[in-house]
């Protein structure tokens, strides 16, 4: 069964910063693009951060460019997103997601998810 689990959501101080790691199963995630997204209540899910199966391009949402960074490491299925300089506003549930038709070239606007994570809680407050 295709599977993608987060871990690493937490409640941290603003200005703070957390890593959220994907790892999936059942498929061969190396195949795909992989991305984050995250929905705050009252808000819709938003794409923000995506990184291609060969690690040439990246995508990210404007609201998280320069303190968030995708990454990825083969072999093991897994993504990761380095979360700095947290604001409250960044307060949400965060998904990992595997897309293929964004798997050699990510952009923000064409999403095509085959696979979702149940999402992670990620809390910035003090």
């Amino acid at each position: 069964q295709e599977k993608l689990v987060e871990f690493g959501g937490a409640l941290v101080q603003p200005g703070g910063s957390l890593r959220l790691s994907c790892v999936a199963s059942g498929f061969d995630a190396d195949d795909y693009a992989m991305g984050w997204f995250r929905q705050a209540p009252g808000k819709e899910r938003e794409g923000i951060a995506c990184i291609d199966r060969r690690e040439r391009s990246t995508y990210y949402a404007d609201s998280v460019k320069g303190r968030f960074r995708i990454s990825r490491e083969k072999g093991r299925n897994a993504a990761f997103l380095r979360m700095d300089s947290l604001k409250p506003e960044d307060t949400a549930v965060y998904y990992c997601a595997a897309d293929l038709s964004l798997r050699d070239a990510c952009n923000g606007s064409t999403w095509l998810v085959d696979y979702w994570g149940q999402g992670t809680q990620v809390t910035v407050s003090s």
